[in-house]
Formats: structure tokens, C-alpha cells, sequence
């Protein structure tokens, strides 16, 4: 039995490694990233503000809508923040919101945060993570442009420069 023990086991270590191996490859070959695609409609979600009140996406229905995914760690998100509050200024008349979902961190930390950085716009917490999942998000920053009827305009995954956020607003709010 010694004989065949060793056999086995070098088959099943093979075979571990096909199989781990074919689910990298299938994972890095696969056409469908997980973001929510342009056209779909945005997935609802329902959201506590910074000061504890629940803020949905239907609320906005009718509206041009920025989401913009962001965390405190994330270098590219702190960069693009001014740009956002920048773009959120020059629009708001015309009826654009600009969400910015913080991802799970403390409320205290991010509301020191966002009055240090003179953030106006509405910022929420995704403390479970499960909008960023229904967003299908895989990197920050991730910036989602809603249209009024609640569909998709564009995704934009990583630093946005304030020329782009310009630009895709645009398209949001004719």
C-alpha cells in the first residue's frame, strides 16, 4: 500500500494544480470585469450619511448622478477629491449630486477627513462592502456616471484628472 500512497498523492497534487491553475487562467481571461456595464440600470442602494441618515439612489431619480468610490488609504482617490468637490460646485445648480461612498471606514475618521479636505458633497458609508460588490467594484478609486433615468452613462476605473470628471458630467446632465 506504501507504494501506491505515494502515487496518489503526486496525482492529486497534479491535479490541484491543473485545476488552480485553469481558475487563475479563467479569472484573468475573462471577458466580463464585474463592473455594472453603460446602459444597465445603476443598482439601488440605501446608505448612511455621515450624519447617520439613510440616503438611497432612488432619492435621486430624475437627476444626473456621480458615484465615486473612495477610501481615506487610497492615494489616487485623495488626489482626485478637490477635482470631484471642484466639479461638484460648478454643477450642483444644474441639478448634478455627487455620492462619494467611503469604503468601511470609521465615521469619526472620515468625517475629520472629508471637513479637513472641505468636502461638501454628499459622502456615504458602505460599511458591509455590499454596494461595492452590487458595483461589482475591483479598484479604487471607480467613478459611475448616472444618468437621469437611472441608467449608466460611463464607468471610470481609477484617478479621474478634473478635465474627465468635466467631461462626463456634461454628458450626464443634457
Amino acid at each position: 500500500m506504501g507504494k501506491y500512497r505515494k502515487k496518489v498523492q503526486v496525482v492529486v497534487l497534479l491535479l490541484a494544480l491543473v485545476l488552480g491553475g485553469y481558475a487563475i487562467f479563467q479569472t484573468f481571461t475573462s471577458d466580463d470585469d464585474g463592473l455594472v456595464k453603460v446602459g444597465e440600470q445603476a443598482p439601488q442602494f440605501r446608505l448612511a450619511n455621515l450624519q447617520g441618515d439613510p440616503v438611497a439612489l432612488q432619492d435621486y431619480i430624475g437627476k444626473p448622478v456621480v458615484i465615486n468610490f473612495w477610501g481615506s488609504f487610497c492615494e489616487p482617490c485623495i488626489r482626485e477629491m478637490p477635482s470631484f468637490e471642484s466639479q461638484y460646485q460648478q454643477w450642483k445648480d444644474q441639478g448634478v449630486e455627487l455620492l462619494g461612498i467611503n469604503l468601511s471606514e470609521d465615521t469619526i475618521a472620515v468625517s475629520t477627513y472629508v471637513k479637513k479636505q472641505g468636502v461638501n458633497y454628499t459622502i456615504l458609508r458602505d460599511v458591509d462592502r455590499k454596494t461595492e460588490k452590487r458595483y461589482g467594484l475591483r479598484s479604487y478609486p471607480t467613478t459611475f456616471f448616472v444618468n437621469r433615468d437611472g441608467t449608466l452613462s460611463s464607468v471610470f476605473v481609477g484617478e479621474m484628472k478634473e478635465s474627465q470628471i468635466q467631461e462626463h458630467i456634461a454628458q450626464i446632465v443634457q
